[in-house]
């Protein structure tokens, strides 16, 4: 299958938020009550977004929204959070679907936005060709320690 644009979609989230659960709920339409813990890599730096991409498009998502009674931030709060560091809020619920595709809608809006205004195309990370001033790189530069480890 061929693609315009090929996009990573990355979900943080401490274990058992719902982050598989939410992803089969927008790819499938689909909710599994059996929970099984995915197997993955725990990740615990702080910058781990940053490996990813340098300024990443952010949409945060308060899941589980269906279990009030098992509320531990406010929705003001979420918001207010979200708000203060520029990133959009959602609540949402892989079990019933309420506002899962519009997160990842948001998400991919933002995105697309900021593809449409890079000033380079062919630097936007995924596409395949050379940047216009690569014969202009000096690869005789030496590498700079970077830490004494």
């Amino acid at each position: 299958m061929e693609y315009d644009y090929l996009i990573k979609f990355l979900a943080l989230g401490d274990s058992g938020v719902g982050k598989t659960s939410f992803l089969c709920q927008y790819c499938d339409g689909m909710f599994n009550q059996r929970f099984i813990s995915t197997v993955g890599i725990d990740f615990r730096e702080k910058r781990l977004v940053h490996a990813y991409c340098e300024c990443p498009d952010v949409v945060i998502c308060g899941n589980k929204a269906d279990l009030d009674e098992k509320r531990v931030i406010t929705e003001w709060r979420a918001k207010d959070l979200a708000e203060k560091h520029g990133y959009e809020y959602f609540e949402t619920s892989a079990a019933n679907g309420q506002n899962i595709h519009g997160a990842v809608q948001s998400l991919l809006n933002r995105v697309m936005i900021r593809m449409e205004t890079a000033v380079d195309k062919a630097m936007l990370p995924g596409r395949r060709g050379r940047a216009k001033h690569d014969s202009e790189v000096n690869l005789n530069v030496p590498l700079q320690q970077k830490c004494s480890c």
